[in-house]
């Protein structure tokens, strides 16, 4: 039971690495809560479920993240940069109200009804590992998510494109005076931002149900993520991300009473211990 649950937390634990990298990369560069990342992973989830329908899970698994990207763009041309010099709250009721709209949206397109993807065949078998029998393509949801964690990584450091995003977070008037164009490297950064929303949204779709309601959870578990980890910060979004669904699985089946507490608990207490979080800096 205890192996069990602790692959499942794992599962969870990698995609939230997916969804809440691209929060982290839009608040590093763009200083932005956005609100609306939940709505976003909710409408690429939908998109890769009608995809799908019409062709194959791998089909959706690159043209729903392609939408979402534009769809990011698209957000950051006419949202985020007309709201650049706004108060931060302005910006924040942007979003919610964003998240509100594409909910009706999705109930107007696709209807209150549940959905769920399903497993591609090429996945759909199990292996054995301490014990117990693991559906494969959990086991590719988590590989998927060290991909996402370790590609990141690779690229932040080794790119120019990366070099440009880590100085534009640190300091971005001087990086646009070094002759950075930062309003391009912003709407990058965004739309990929959204594409991994979207792609953790059709990797969701297999093993959760779809709903117009299914973004209050991921997204809240998410912001969890990112204040634990360090507001700005992928790595510590990637490790309170693995933490965090450790702690959903085995909260679930040890304590179930007060498993929904635990991540605020949790948060609770690495804020009084270190308040810029995991990995955070003190600006």
């Amino acid at each position: 039971m205890l192996a069990v649950s602790l692959m499942n937390g794992l599962v969870y634990g990698a995609l939230l690495i997916i969804m809440s990298s691209g929060l982290a990369l839009i608040y590093g560069l763009r200083r932005v809560v956005n609100f609306a990342h939940g709505a976003l992973y909710m409408l690429g989830a939908y998109i890769g479920y009608t995809v799908s329908i019409y062709s194959n899970f791998w089909l959706a698994l690159l043209i729903a993240p392609a939408i979402m990207m534009l769809v990011g763009i698209l957000l950051d041309r006419y949202g985020f940069r007309l709201l650049q010099d706004r108060e931060p709250l302005n910006v924040m009721l942007v979003t919610f109200g964003l998240l509100l709209i594409l909910e009706d949206l999705v109930v107007f397109i696709w209807g209150k009804g549940n959905y769920s993807l399903f497993t591609p065949e090429l996945l759909r078998f199990s292996i054995p590992i301490l014990g117990s029998d693991l559906p494969a393509y959990r086991l590719a949801v988590m590989i998927l998510g060290l991909a996402v964690a370790v590609g990141l990584t690779l690229w932040l450091r080794y790119s120019r494109v990366g070099l440009f995003v880590r100085a534009a977070s640190t300091d971005p008037l001087t990086t646009s005076m070094q002759g950075v164009n930062s309003d391009r490297l912003s709407a990058f950064i965004v739309g990929l931002g959204c594409a991994l929303a979207g792609l953790a949204g059709v990797v969701a779709g297999p093993f959760l149900s779809l709903s117009p309601h299914m973004s209050s959870d991921v997204l809240i578990d998410s912001f969890v993520v990112v204040v634990i980890g360090g507001l700005g910060s992928l790595a510590g979004a990637f490790i309170a991300a693995l933490l965090l669904g450790l702690m959903h699985a085995v909260g679930a089946v040890y304590l179930p009473e007060v498993s929904v507490l635990l991540p605020f608990i949790f948060m609770i207490a690495v804020l009084i211990w270190k308040p810029t979080g995991l990995l955070g800096s003190r600006t």
